[in-house]
């Protein structure tokens, strides 16, 4: 077996990505009136803290933005043999009647986003949640879709769509990984 892998984004893509969707967000929102931008860990923590740059380059302001541990909300825990890993959830702020955006890298069956959102709730009642992922890869096993994407990327179920961030793998990019038969 033959590891094969793919580079579908670059750092100056996923940078462009980002700025559009900060754009996005202001212009859906009307600005940044009681928004608040909630990463999930871990890729969706340091995107969330791009765009809360991006967004405050634009604005002259910074959103609150907190990070978000959804390992105790998942629909998986008892089906596997792995002990989870549980991080640290950092949300300073009421969440109550906020417009939250809840940031990931990837999204793909849905699952992590409904864990995410009955996390949310645990820490108040926001008056709306929007999803920003940079990439969409499909395969929705839930009814959830994205408010703003980075990029829409079709994939088959065998192969990983991976994110790489400088603040973790010291490099940006979005690679799809495939073993193939060789």
């Amino acid at each position: 077996m033959k590891n094969k892998n793919r580079v579908v984004m670059d750092a100056e893509g996923i940078d462009r990505s980002l700025t559009r969707i900060a754009y996005e967000i202001l212009e859906k929102n009307k600005g940044l009136d009681d928004l608040v931008l909630i990463g999930i860990r871990t890729g969706g923590i340091y995107l969330a803290n791009r765009l809360q740059r991006k967004i405050a380059a634009i604005e002259g302001i910074e959103a609150p933005s907190g990070i978000l541990d959804v390992t105790l909300y998942r629909d998986d825990l008892q089906k596997t043999n792995k002990k989870p890993r549980i991080g640290k959830t950092d949300i300073a702020f009421s969440l109550d009647d906020r417009k939250v955006v809840l940031v990931d890298d990837v999204l793909f069956t849905g699952r992590t986003i409904r864990a995410a959102m009955d996390a949310l709730i645990d820490f108040g009642r926001p008056r709306l949640i929007q999803l920003a992922v940079l990439i969409d890869r499909g395969h929705r096993e839930l009814p959830i879709r994205a408010d703003f994407v980075g990029k829409n990327l079709p994939s088959s179920l065998w192969e990983d769509v991976s994110v790489n961030l400088t603040e973790k793998d010291g490099v940006d990019e979005v690679v799809i990984e495939m073993d193939s038969e060789e």
